[in-house]
C-alpha cells in the first residue's frame, strides 16, 4: 500500500510518535509519500530519516491512505489537501481529546496491522462548500467541520439575518453564528451549547454565539438544504472562519452555505465506537469524588 503522510509541524513533542509510525509501516514494506513541510520538521527537529520517500508539494500526490500525525487540526489540513480524491484519511492522535484523529500511539503496530488485513472500515462524513462574491474566501471554499460567521472587533455584535431555502429563518443578534457538519458537531458548536450529532444523521447545525436573546437556541436542519447569511455590523466587516481558515469579510457580501458535492472518507478500527469515544473523550458519567 501508498501512504501519504501529513504531520503537525509546530510542536515537537507531539510529532515524537512518528518515528514509531514510520517502524511500523516499513515492518509492512508501505511505500511512502510525505508531506515536504513535514519532512523538513521531520529530519530537522526529530532528526529522522525516513529512506526512499517521496516528497511533495500541496496536493500534488496519489495514496491508497492518507496517514495525519497530530490532532483533530492537523486532520483537517489532511482533509483540505485530500479534497475530492477520495481518499480515506486515518488520523492518529497525538494533540488533545482527537475525535477525528482518534488512534492513540499506543495502537499503530495493531491498526496497520488491521489495515493489511482489510480488517478496517471508512465512515463518509459531508462538506460544507461556501459560495460568495469574495475571492479570497473562494480559494479554499470547503469546511468538514463548520463556517463560522463572527464579529471582528471585541465590542459590538453583528447582526445575521438567516434564510432557509429563501425563506427568512430569524435575525440573529450575537457574537457570531456556526453551521457546522455532524463531524464538527464535537467542535466549535460544541463549545457554544450546539448538540452532538450523529456523523451519518445527514444535517447540519445552525448554533448562535453568545446570542443577546437567550431564546435563540441552535437548530438541525437538513444537509440538503441552503443557508443564506446577510450580516450588518457597525465596522461594515466581519470574520468568516472556514474550519479556522478566517478573513475579514465585507458586510455586503452574502454569503451561501451547501453540503459539498464530495465527501471525505475517514479510516476507523472496527472497535472503535462512536459512543465509546464521546464517553471517554467527554467523561460521561464520570464521578470525580
Amino acid at each position: 500500500m501508498k501512504f501519504a503522510i501529513f504531520g503537525n509541524t509546530y510542536q515537537a513533542k507531539k510529532s515524537t510518535q512518528a518515528a514509531r509510525l514510520f517502524h511500523s509501516l516499513q515492518l509492512h514494506g508501505a511505500e511512502l509519500c510525505i508531506c515536504r513541510e513535514f519532512y523538513r520538521f521531520l529530519n530537522k527537529e526529530l532528526h529522522i530519516e525516513i529512506p526512499n520517500a517521496e516528497l511533495f508539494d500541496e496536493n500534488e500526490f496519489q495514496a491508497d491512505m492518507v496517514i495525519s500525525i497530530g490532532g483533530d487540526g492537523t486532520f483537517l489540513k489532511a482533509a483540505s489537501r485530500v479534497g475530492r480524491k477520495g481518499i480515506p484519511i486515518l488520523g492518529i492522535n497525538t494533540g488533545r481529546l482527537g475525535f477525528l484523529a482518534d488512534i492513540s500511539p499506543e495502537e499503530i503496530e495493531a491498526t496497520f496491522s488491521e489495515i493489511y488485513a482489510g480488517n478496517y472500515k471508512t465512515e463518509e462524513r459531508s462538506v460544507l462548500q461556501l459560495k460568495c462574491n469574495d475571492t479570497q474566501l473562494m480559494q479554499d471554499p470547503y469546511a468538514l467541520n463548520e463556517i463560522a460567521v463572527l464579529k471582528r472587533d471585541s465590542s459590538s455584535m453583528i447582526t445575521i439575518h438567516a434564510a432557509i431555502n429563501d425563506a427568512p429563518l430569524t435575525t440573529y443578534q450575537a457574537d457570531g453564528l456556526i453551521v457546522a457538519t455532524p463531524t464538527g458537531s464535537t467542535a466549535y458548536s460544541l463549545s457554544v451549547g450546539g448538540p452532538i450529532i450523529v456523523p451519518h444523521s445527514k444535517t447540519i447545525a445552525l448554533t448562535p454565539v453568545a446570542p443577546h436573546s437567550l431564546n435563540m437556541r441552535p437548530i438541525v436542519i437538513r444537509d440538503d438544504w441552503k443557508v443564506t447569511l446577510d450580516v450588518e455590523s457597525r465596522s461594515h466587516n466581519f470574520l468568516v472562519a472556514i474550519d479556522g481558515r478566517s478573513s475579514s469579510c465585507k458586510e455586503s457580501t452574502r454569503l451561501t452555505i451547501e453540503r459539498a458535492d464530495y465527501s471525505i472518507k475517514v479510516v476507523k478500527r472496527c472497535n472503535h465506537i462512536l459512543f465509546d469515544t464521546l464517553r471517554n473523550k467527554m467523561m460521561w458519567g464520570a464521578d470525580m469524588r
